[in-house]
């Protein structure tokens, strides 16, 4: 493992004034690659070009993570349900990357345990039991069964003891296994922070326009600046297009659909507190789609996924009601006391990219990537998971190295500790030290190790400079106040949303969503930022709006009706309004 790329390298830090000198620096240089896109796999292709010694520049048209990947099941796993459908290569692919992300993520990577009830004695506990240890042993043919436990069979009795809210008749006996789950917004600030520190050139709200071209070749991109209302060009060797969902329409600006097409997939998770459901554990269902997860999530639980086609808003995928009952219906048939409409804090929405199969069914189409050079200068990369960003990410600099003049090094990342991560475990077994110093109470240290790592240091030193910062927010006190200041001021925060919904999770974790908070936050960030009074007015409106026009596609039946009631709320305001 290198050491951390903070010391002796760049700074790790996306405040405003770093957006201001990326952009400055965009408009004045030739890049070696050009990224589009800042969801997990334009972060990691970002990391990868500039672990590699590449010049590099991200563009975002939004927040950083603000589609699917700030919306996904939040968990680093295998995929055994892949096991059913003999796609070992991937399982083996995706349980390599698990063991890795555990290592160069410790902060923000950590195992989580999962029960998978089984109703008939004999076949189906055979059957399943043989597809867990397969998957376990995959894992330990990987040498990436390090830190996380093998997996046990249960008896129902067993079983109860570890997760009391199941009902007794659901179920004949269990299997517990484990796999890994992460924050997946600030994974990804994370990985672009340390793109950062290694040269990267990132700004959001900056959006691509076109493409700028010699021939046919493509030299570059054409930008919006979405907040000062700017436009400028970007030139670059290679161009790199990680949008996801929006991959065919990014296709479209250089003359076509090109090679690969993407089709949306809409997953819902929902939000309920810790206490509605009994467990120590989290859970999976099998569902005639998909699989349904019960996940613990701090002191609540995410329940999700919906796995549905989606032609409608790529921006604002809106949870129906449909949607809502299918999700409650299906883990009710195993909860002894059933979850209600009203059991539900946060509702959140995703599209997952699915590159285009035979069948019509989106649970069907592949999650394995693809990379292609469309046209001279341009490498497309769609398709793939969460867990194997890093494999994408590699596969489309090897890509984008081809057609650069003269040796690119080989990719490093998988080696390369992300910020916060480097000395995590001495610091996490020097907890109440430190707790004892800044005069936090323990469960406040972890709380914030688990989120920044050893950058824990940059908060503590804020509240150090103003000891009010170190007080809980007020209406949302699993988060202080230092930590809405730091979402501005060094993890590229923009906008309210971005600080409620991605830099922390507020807008899913309150009955709420947050509104309870939103003036508070405002006032904190708005010195960060230089907003005037209106423009922190604004902000706010725009939040309730949001929230308004979520909860009201939320009570629709049907994806066209929720859709519309979801596109009510105005998009996001440009800091440049006076």
């Amino acid at each position: 493992m290198t050491g951390s790329p903070v010391t002796g390298l760049g700074s790790a830090r996306l405040g405003p004034a770093e957006r201001a000198g990326s952009l400055d620096r965009m408009a004045r240089e030739e890049f070696d690659v050009v990224v589009v896109g800042a969801g997990i796999v334009g972060a990691g292709a970002a990391l990868d070009a500039a672990t590699r010694g590449l010049s590099v520049a991200v563009v975002e048209a939004r927040d950083f993570a603000s589609g699917t990947s700030s919306r996904s099941s939040k968990l680093i796993h295998g995929g055994l349900r892949y096991l059913e459908q003999y796609n070992f290569d991937l399982v083996r692919e995706a349980l390599t990357e698990r063991a890795l992300l555990l290592q160069i993520a410790p902060h923000l990577v950590r195992p989580v345990p999962f029960l998978l009830p089984t109703t008939h004695r004999v076949w189906e506990r055979g059957y399943l039991g043989a597809g867990v240890a397969l998957y376990d042993a995959l894992a330990f043919q990987m040498g990436s069964s390090r830190g996380v436990p093998h997996h046990r069979h249960l008896t129902r009795r067993g079983a109860l003891r570890l997760a009391p809210s199941l009902r007794k008749d659901a179920f004949a006996g269990a299997i517990q296994y484990w796999d890994a789950q992460v924050d997946d917004a600030r994974y990804v600030m994370t990985v672009l922070r340390t793109a950062a520190a290694y040269g990267a050139k990132i700004a959001s709200r900056t959006q691509c326009v076109g493409f700028l071209r010699e021939g046919e070749r493509v030299t570059g991109v054409k930008i919006r600046d979405l907040e000062a209302g700017t436009t400028a060009e970007v030139r670059a060797k290679q161009v790199v297009n990680a949008t996801g969902v929006w991959t065919d329409d990014i296709q479209e600006l250089v003359g076509g659909r090109g090679q690969i097409h993407v089709r949306s997939s809409k997953g819902i998770h929902l939000v309920v507190p810790k206490d509605r459901i009994h467990s120590s554990t989290g859970i999976i269902l099998r569902t005639e789609k998909s699989v349904l997860f019960v996940i613990p999530w701090g002191r609540h639980w995410i329940i999700g996924t919906t796995d549905t086609a989606w032609d409608l808003d790529k921006a604002h995928p809106a949870a129906s009601r449909a949607d809502i009952d299918y999700v409650l219906e299906h883990v009710n048939a195993i909860l002894n006391t059933p979850l209600t409409h009203d059991d539900v804090e946060g509702v959140y929405a995703g599209l997952r990219p699915l590159l285009v199969g035979e069948t019509e069914e989106t649970s069907q189409l592949s999650r394995e990537h693809v990379v292609a050079h469309p046209v001279p200068g341009l490498v497309l990369v769609a398709g793939g998971k969460y867990t194997t960003y890093r494999v994408m990410a590699k596969d489309a600099i090897d890509a984008v190295a081809h057609g650069l003049d003269g040796k690119v090094a080989e990719s490093c990342t998988d080696g390369i500790a992300l910020v916060g991560g480097e000395g995590f475990q001495a610091m996490w077994n020097a907890r109440y030290r430190l707790a004892s110093v800044s005069k936090l109470h323990v469960a406040r240290i972890e709380h914030l190790l688990q989120r920044y790592g050893v950058l824990v240091d940059d908060l503590l030193e804020l509240i150090r400079e103003q000891p009010d910062l170190g007080k809980p927010l007020t209406g949302a006190d699993d988060y202080l106040r230092a930590e809405i200041v730091y979402a501005a001021s060094h993890e590229g925060a923009r906008h309210l949303n971005d600080v409620l919904a991605r830099r922390t999770r507020i807008s899913i974790e309150t009955w709420d969503r947050g509104l309870g908070v939103v003036q508070e936050a405002a006032d904190l960030v708005a010195p960060v930022l230089g907003w005037s009074k209106k423009q922190r007015d604004r902000e706010i409106e725009y939040y309730r709006k949001r929230i308004e026009a979520e909860r009201a596609s939320q009570s629709q039946e049907g994806d066209q009706e929720a859709d519309a009631r979801r596109r009510g709320a105005p998009d996001i305001v440009p800091t440049a309004t006076p």
